[in-house]
């Protein structure tokens, strides 16, 4: 059974930073493309970045570029989302989620995990 569990959410005052992890079970990372979704209440999913290792693409969403860092440690069968510089528009719960390439579409993606909250306060 493929599941994925994410961590490293939390309440932040903003401009301040989270780390968030994306360790699956029953699934290597590096062998499909990893997204990370955000959904905030009464909007949305959309993804926020995606990785895949096999060929080093990456994609952020503009809005945080500059300010969110994606990446991947094959050996931990992890990925990570680092947030910087957060915003209070920021605050929603994070899924990650897999695809078969970097797309840009968050229906693309399948997220198998329940999410971690991120609260950013202002």
């Amino acid at each position: 059974e493929v599941q994925f569990v994410e961590s490293g959410g939390g309440l932040v005052q903003a401009g301040g930073s989270l780390r968030l992890s994306c360790a699956p079970s029953g699934f290597t990372v590096d062998d499909y493309a990893i997204g990370w979704l955000r959904q905030a209440p009464g909007k949305e999913r959309e993804l926020v970045s995606c990785i895949r290792s096999s060929d080093g693409s990456t994609y952020l969403k503009d809005s945080v570029k500059g300010r969110f860092t994606i990446s991947g440690d094959n050996a931990k069968n992890t990925v990570f989302l680092q947030m910087d510089s957060l915003k209070p528009e920021d605050t929603a719960t994070y899924y990650c989620a897999a695809a078969f390439a970097c797309t840009t579409g968050a229906s693309d993606y399948i997220p198998y995990g329940q999410g971690t909250q991120v609260t950013v306060s202002s």
